[in-house]
């Protein structure tokens, strides 16, 4: 089978097989260079081609996320996939975890010493975060030794459904037992 290259593609096409193909959240300007049209002209590309989906009902809606787009199965969907999806997440953050992550979230780039002082408690879970992609190291402090500077990764957004850091509720003062589980 041929593929014709010289036949332009409408754009929600292109839309579509550029976000199955990526496999991950596609930035608007990356779609616009798929498309060869303008940041504008792209945006209402996407906003048509999320309506198409909806309207179609097939099963696949289009999520803004991470500063991108993704394909994905509608919440309401997901538990009837439940035989093909793949194995269980990893088990649930402790809560000092959650406190480590929430602290470098909000104040990142932060060094595990000012994450201590913080919490009043050590931040050893820092490496359980690593392991698990939430947090990377982002520098070095300028302080004595250079410590690193953590922050977290687009990973960390796409796990709690943020579009960016600014999508973070609200801090209530320093106190981050608000962003716990009970």
């Amino acid at each position: 089978m041929s593929v014709d290259t010289e036949q332009p593609a409408r754009p929600q096409a292109l839309i579509g097989a550029a976000l199955l193909a990526a496999g991950r959240p596609v930035r608007l300007r990356e779609l616009a260079g798929v498309l060869g049209l303008g940041e504008d002209a792209t945006l209402r590309a996407v906003q048509a081609f999320a309506a198409a989906l909806e309207a179609a009902g097939l099963g696949i809606t289009l999520e803004a996320v991470a500063g991108g787009y993704r394909l994905i199965v509608p919440p309401g969907l997901a538990g009837h996939l439940a035989p093909l999806l793949a194995p269980a997440p990893l088990p649930s953050l402790s809560n000092a975890a959650l406190e480590v992550l929430a602290i470098i979230a909000y104040r990142q780039p932060v060094t595990r010493a000012e994450i201590e002082a913080m919490r009043g408690a050590s931040a050893g879970t820092v490496l359980t975060l690593q392991e698990r992609e939430l947090v990377k190291v982002v520098g070095r402090s300028d302080a004595v030794g250079q410590p690193l500077l953590y922050g977290t990764t687009e990973k960390f957004l796409l796990e709690f459904g943020l579009g960016s850091l600014q999508d973070l509720p609200p801090l209530q003062g320093a106190d981050f037992s608000h962003l716990l589980r009970s």
